[in-house]
């Protein structure tokens, strides 16, 4: 099984708003040296203020040598084999924008801070690995068609690229903005998000700068559908997406991403853009498989795609494929709900070894929601995962999607991501659907719900 295991973030991507990771050696020589929980010495200065949260009920880690059985904590879960590392009555210290400890409150350290967390549960702050967040207008008449009987398909898109065009840098700013604070207020601390609503030159780049402006995760999709200005000429426009367009586009952006279905891309033009952008130092995520079967997921497993993004109608290849490679399968259940469709099997995925990620995919087209803990509820209730599975997968699968090691998890040197329920267990974000149960977050150390 590779689940638990997110692949290693490239060197030449530095972690957004992170310092470098702290050496790996001495890390584990502090652990060695502590029986019931982890350190690793503070990277900053002596003057930065530590915190320590306290009275923790359960703290998920998403290390699994810190609970489940882990004869370094002596107050674990057991009967299990949760990739969570979930610690009963647990602490965390917080110095600067780095975790610092976790482990047992009767074992914390002393800190300058303390908040006492009231018997609540911890998490790592979520990861939403798919968003497109940079768009303008609305499409509420098409949701409402929807709702009445009409099928999505693609074609949906053209009306937002129309808005999108319409609209003024500030207006596309303050747009993504609000999404962004709606997000945060539920507990998302990085998100990644595309272009792929301009499909002209100048429109996706400054979708791109746009985006960049708030995040290191930035994700060129000039071949979201065909632009409606190349309609009877698609090879015209694959040409433009691999040539001037990524020219414009490649210095805001991290990845480059396809919409790889019929209506979209076939599997020939997806791999021309994908290596085009890999040439320019781009890495590829793929929209793959989502509304039929397809070329997609063996395309994105062939390029060693950090992901490949809906995967709802997979073969048996498509399954082995994924579960011999590092390509994440990142499911999006917002946009099955929204949608009606038919929902992914995350059991499947799950039970063949594939690392597989939840996100929420918000659009305004087929999956208009920013809320990790709804899709959480979702993947639980109707794709066959289990609470501690959808958890893991919205934290530390996200992070693997985004091939960082820095996110998702609360153990020493990772990012001061986390979130603070108004419940006793993580379970509560399945058990208690639609109810706002993050009371708190702190981004990269700095509390600000």
């Amino acid at each position: 099984m590779n689940r638990g295991r997110a692949p290693a973030r490239p060197a030449s991507a530095p972690a957004a708003g992170s310092a470098p990771a702290p050496d790996p050696t001495a890390d584990q020589a502090t652990k060695d040296a502590m029986s019931n929980a982890t350190t690793v010495s503070p990277a900053h200065s002596a003057s930065t203020a530590s915190t320590l949260i306290t009275n923790i009920a359960a703290l998920v880690t998403n290390d699994p040598s810190l609970g489940w059985g882990s004869p370094r904590s002596s107050k674990f879960e057991s009967g299990g084999n949760s990739p969570l590392g979930l610690v009963r009555d647990a602490a965390v210290v917080i110095d600067g924008d780095r975790i610092a400890w976790t482990g047992e409150s009767s074992k914390a350290p002393a800190t300058d801070n303390r908040v006492d967390a009231g018997g609540r549960a911890v998490l790592p702050g979520f990861v939403d690995s798919h968003s497109h967040l940079v768009f303008a207008g609305d499409r509420t008449e098409e949701f409402n068609a929807r709702m009445s009987g009409r099928p999505y398909s693609a074609g949906g898109i053209r009306t937002t690229v129309a808005a999108t065009r319409a609209a003024t840098d500030a207006e596309l700013e303050a747009n993504l903005t609000r999404y962004l604070t709606e997000a945060l207020r539920q507990g998302t601390t990085t998100f990644e998000t595309k272009s792929g609503y301009g499909l002209t030159v100048a429109d996706e780049a400054r979708a791109l700068r746009i985006a960049a402006a708030h995040t290191d995760e930035v994700t060129y999709l000039g071949a979201h559908i065909v632009s409606p200005d190349h309609a009877d000429d698609p090879a015209a426009y694959v040409a433009l997406v691999t040539g001037e367009m990524l020219d414009a586009c490649a210095p805001y952006a991290r990845w480059i991403d396809v919409f790889c279905e019929k209506g979209a891309f076939d599997g020939d033009q997806a791999r021309a853009i994908l290596t085009a952008g890999k040439a320019k130092g781009l890495h590829p995520r793929i929209h793959a498989n989502q509304l039929s079967y397809g070329p997609g997921v063996q395309l994105a497993v062939e390029l060693d795609a950090a992901s490949a993004d809906h995967c709802t109608h997979l073969t048996d290849a498509d399954v082995d494929a994924l579960a011999s490679g590092r390509t994440v399968a990142t499911l999006l259940p917002g946009a099955e709900f929204s949608t009606r469709a038919e929902w992914p099997d995350a059991r499947r995925l799950l039970d063949a070894g594939v690392t597989v990620a939840l996100s929420t995919d918000c659009n305004p087209g087929s999956s208009f929601t920013s809320s990790v803990p709804f899709c959480i509820a979702l993947a639980v209730r109707d794709m066959g995962m289990t609470p501690d599975e959808a958890v893991w997968s919205a934290t530390a699968g996200g992070a693997a999607a985004l091939r960082r090691t820095d996110i998702g998890r609360l153990t020493p040197g990772a990012c001061a991501d986390l979130i603070l329920l108004d419940a006793p267990s993580h379970v509560h974000l399945a058990y208690r659907p639609g109810v706002p149960l993050v009371t708190g977050v702190w981004r990269r150390g700095i509390r600000v719900v």
